[in-house]
């Protein structure tokens, strides 16, 4: 019986291993991520995930309208899509 626990205990171990090193960490980002797309707001300005840096102009459900470039050319991009938020407007 105690042979048997033995040869239990690694591979148990390693998945108690793997889940803090690997699985835990990555939903932790996808949380962080995933507030960081739920808080932007008119006026942030982003860089999306395609490397387009824009001003957002208007925040729907699921979708975001930003303007790029000296020409203030509009851009529709789903929330999916931002990368991250470069400068945030305080209110």
């Amino acid at each position: 019986m105690p042979e048997q626990l033995q040869a239990m205990m690694l591979p148990i171990g390693l998945l108690v291993v793997f889940y803090f090193f690997a699985i835990r960490p990555q939903k932790k980002r996808e949380k962080e991520i995933q507030a960081m797309r739920e808080g932007i707001k008119v006026g942030d300005e982003i860089i999306t995930i395609g490397g387009i840096l824009g001003k957002v102009v208007t925040v729907k459900d699921d979708q975001i309208i930003i303007e790029v470039g000296a020409t203030k050319t509009r851009l529709e991009l789903t929330k999916w899509s931002v990368g991250s938020v470069t400068n945030k407007k305080e209110e």
